[in-house]
C-alpha cells in the first residue's frame, strides 16, 4: 500500500510556522501567525498576533502547555470555535455545542491527541526537557525540535480544521 503524502498546502502551512520560528517569533506565535497567513482558517486581522505573544514556552516561560500547541489551537478555533457563544438563549444548548458527541471539545481533543501521540507530550516542559536537564535550551538541536514541533501543530491544525 502506498504511503499517503501530505498535501501541498498543508506542507506549505507547516513551513510558515517554521519560517516564523526561524525569523525570531515565539512558539505560539509563530504557530497562530501560520495559520493566520495561510488565509485557511477564517476571518482574522493583522493584530490579533499580539493576543499570541505571552504563551511562548508554555506561557510567559513558565513551561506549561506548549505554546506551538496553543497558537495552532488558537488558529483551529478561527475555523471551528463559537463566533457568537450567546446565539441561542438555551444554557443547555450552548453546553451541547461545547461538550456533545462530535462538539467543539471533541474536535480540539482530537487535534491535541495527535500532537501528543506524535511527541509524547503536550507541556514545553515535557518536550524540550532533554535540552533544559542539560543548559542546552539555546543549542541549534532544541531550537530545530521546536521548529519541527511548530510545523506539525500547524498542519495537524490545518487538517483538523478541514475535517
Amino acid at each position: 500500500m502506498e504511503e499517503k503524502k501530505e498535501s501541498t498546502r498543508e506542507e506549505e502551512i507547516r513551513q510558515l510556522g517554521r519560517g516564523n520560528f526561524r525569523i525570531g517569533l515565539n512558539c505560539c506565535e509563530s504557530a497562530f501567525k501560520a495559520c493566520m497567513d495561510s488565509g485557511e482558517f477564517g476571518p482574522c486581522s493583522d493584530d490579533m498576533i499580539c493576543m499570541a505573544s505571552g504563551f511562548g514556552g508554555g506561557l510567559g516561560g513558565k513551561r506549561q502547555l506548549c505554546g506551538a500547541v496553543i497558537g495552532a489551537a488558537m488558529g483551529l478555533g478561527l475555523k471551528k470555535g463559537r463566533r457568537d457563544p450567546l446565539a441561542t438563549e438555551d444554557f443547555e444548548e450552548r453546553l451541547e455545542q461545547l461538550n456533545g458527541e462530535g462538539g467543539i471539545y471533541d474536535q480540539f481533543k482530537a487535534y491535541a491527541e495527535e500532537i501528543e501521540a506524535e511527541y509524547g507530550a503536550l507541556t514545553c516542559g515535557e518536550l524540550i526537557k532533554y535540552w533544559d536537564e542539560r543548559d542546552e535550551m539555546h543549542s541549534y538541536d532544541r531550537k530545530k525540535f521546536c521548529q519541527n514541533l511548530i510545523g506539525f501543530c500547524c498542519k495537524t491544525a490545518y487538517k483538523h480544521a478541514n475535517k
